[in-house]
């Protein structure tokens, strides 16, 4: 018998303002898709190759791309699926603390060469209340009033990991919680390389998966609210979308570093999953302009995107400039040290989308 992966997945029909159901078939032998509507029991789309869904991208929780259609995968479809699929895969918090959050770049690099994938992602500012609840465990150690007052002293980044043992494999990469003794004992972990002392080390990962659900609830609630707010301050910034392709082949780190080193501010940065609706909307005033927008718009919404808040003087013009020509062969060209020329493939995969006229800056950030 051949492999059949099956999952159970929704999709939101914008026409009929419905959220309809099929069961998903992935076929690896040959990488061919199947789709099976749910509520009228028949086949919806038949087994037909599809290369841009591959066995790795098929987990709980996740989202792909089927024909532009977009489908949140809900559950494993049978027992098979589960075991082969779903057994070692975790989910865990990655927190950034206000030490680190300018090498956020060298952070990711190291999560995506773990093959770690990043879900979710906000820079956020916490009070000592919401530090105190975060930390509960710790509440009668010597240290919680340097670590609430430290952790709620600045911006923070809050990532959701997921991935096969990604609560021990970030734990390993984060390296013990003193900083001189990851030095002598882990000497390529995060903390051996950016910590200072045991408050100042880097970061924080869950210690059970217990934890990591309760702290990623805080963070990303799934019932209701938005969890603690973004840092947008929408005031001489530009927007900054790092597009999904560049998500999926890992090159968000890179492209942080280049901003930063470059000399940019990141003053906000989240990440999101960008509907169809809300692409064509955000993407309008390309709209019979390039003829290249509906190949944008399905590119915005083929997976998660990375929203970032750039702030600085005159920076809508100078941050342009930085992410150079739309098409990233003639920016490799002319251009060669830009975003696109070094990051780009192609006119709609071209790494970074940035705002073009100044005042659109503020009204950018503000959709996302």
């Amino acid at each position: 018998m051949e492999d059949r992966f099956a999952l159970l997945a929704e999709w939101y029909d914008p026409t009929a303002a419905l959220l309809r159901r099929y069961q998903l078939f992935y076929y690896p032998k040959d990488g061919s898709v199947e789709m099976f509507d749910v509520k009228n029991q028949r086949i919806f789309l038949r087994r037909t190759k599809y290369d841009k869904i591959h066995q790795e991208d098929l987990f709980v929780g996740n989202r792909v791309n089927v024909f532009s259609r977009q489908l949140n995968l809900i559950e494993y479809g049978d027992q098979f699926t589960a075991n082969k699929l779903g057994s070692k895969k975790e989910r865990t918090l990655a927190l950034i603390k206000p030490d680190v959050v300018t090498k956020i770049g060298d952070v990711l690099e190291l999560i995506y060469s773990s093959n770690l994938i990043v879900t979710k992602a906000k820079m956020t500012n916490l009070t000592s209340s919401q530090v105190g609840d975060l930390y509960v465990e710790h509440q009668t150690k010597p240290f919680f009033t340097n670590l609430v007052q430290f952790v709620s002293s600045g911006p923070v980044v809050a990532m959701e990991l997921m991935g096969d043992e990604a609560m021990s494999i970030w734990r390993r990469l984060l390296g013990p919680a003193d900083p001189a003794v990851a030095r002598r004992e882990a000497p390529q972990s995060v903390r051996a390389q950016f910590g200072t002392d045991g408050i100042k080390n880097v970061g924080h990962g869950s210690d059970s998966l217990a934890a990591a659900a309760r702290e990623l609830e805080f963070f990303f609630p799934t019932t209701v609210g938005y969890g603690p707010s973004n840092t947008a301050i929408y005031t001489d910034c530009t927007c900054c979308i790092i597009k999904p392709h560049a998500i999926s082949e890992g090159l968000t780190g890179k492209i942080l570093n280049s901003i930063s080193a470059a000399g940019f501010e990141i003053s906000a940065l989240q990440m999101f999953n960008v509907d169809r609706a809300n692409a064509e909307e955000f993407y309008e005033v390309y709209k019979g302009v390039v003829t290249e927008y509906p190949s944008m718009v399905t590119e915005l919404c083929s997976g998660p995107c990375m929203v970032l808040e750039i702030h600085g003087a005159d920076t809508p013009k100078t941050f342009r400039e930085f992410c150079g020509p739309a098409d990233p062969e003639i920016a490799r060209h002319l251009r060669p040290t830009t975003l696109r020329a070094l990051y780009g493939k192609d006119k709609v995969k071209n790494a970074v989308h940035c705002t073009d006229l100044p005042e659109d800056g503020v009204l950018e950030n503000a959709d996302r």
